[in-house]
């Protein structure tokens, strides 16, 4: 009559919502989706996808595979996979991601190191000249 659920199954289909006018003061960790239109200080570490709407806000530090971000983030983001900055979105922190998409009027101020390691200039440019003077 009643059947067993796979739990890590419902864990990863998740969707998380955090509604307009409700704030956190935490962390949070989820193996689903998470949409945030009210506010969060704290970090936040999922596995899924992050939606952070017009209304939203992070004052912390952000983990997630992918995000669309239209509202603000405070801290470092890092994502694995894509994240997208709408029009609306204001980011004041620094970026890791595999690939980033911004769109025209969105803000943001930091560093973004994006796919590969990013290489030194300065060293590259010093081993190129010690190599044209040895030759």
């Amino acid at each position: 009559m009643f059947q067993k659920v796979n739990k890590s199954a419902v864990d990863s289909a998740s969707i998380n919502l955090i509604g307009n006018g409700t704030s956190i003061i935490g962390d949070i960790n989820s193996n689903g989706d998470v949409r945030i239109d009210g506010s969060l200080k704290g970090n936040i570490t999922i596995t899924g996808k992050l939606v952070v709407g017009q209304s939203g806000k992070i004052e912390g530090n952000v983990i997630c595979q992918n995000a669309d971000v239209s509202g603000e983030i405070h801290g470092k983001v890092t994502v694995g996979e894509l994240l997208t900055l709408k029009a609306s979105a204001k980011l004041l922190g620094d970026i890791i991601t595999g690939k980033i998409s911004i769109e025209p009027n969105a803000t943001f101020t930091g560093t973004c190191n994006m796919g590969a390691v990013v290489k030194n200039i300065s060293n590259a440019t010093e081993t190129r000249e010690t190599s044209t003077q040895t030759a």
